[in-house]
């Protein structure tokens, strides 16, 4: 069984290899900017909902504004 003719295809021009570079290169971009994105607002609104809880204090005794200001 003779196969007739070259078995191996062109090589890719500098244009497909940089498409095919980008192309591979932007999928973990991709993955890790939306894993940062992630962390980064799940760290803000935990810190966030710390930040709220420290405020009030004192264990559900907040003080009342008064709004004709201190007495």
């Amino acid at each position: 069984m003779a196969q007739g003719g070259s078995t191996m295809g062109e090589e890719p021009g500098w244009g497909e290899l940089l498409g095919a570079f980008v192309l591979a290169a932007s999928i973990p971009v991709v993955v890790g900017g939306t894993l940062v994105c992630a962390l980064v607002g799940l760290s803000v609104w935990v810190s966030s909902a710390v930040r709220r809880r420290r405020a009030g204090g004192g264990g559900g005794t907040e003080a009342v504004c008064d709004p004709k200001g201190p007495a």
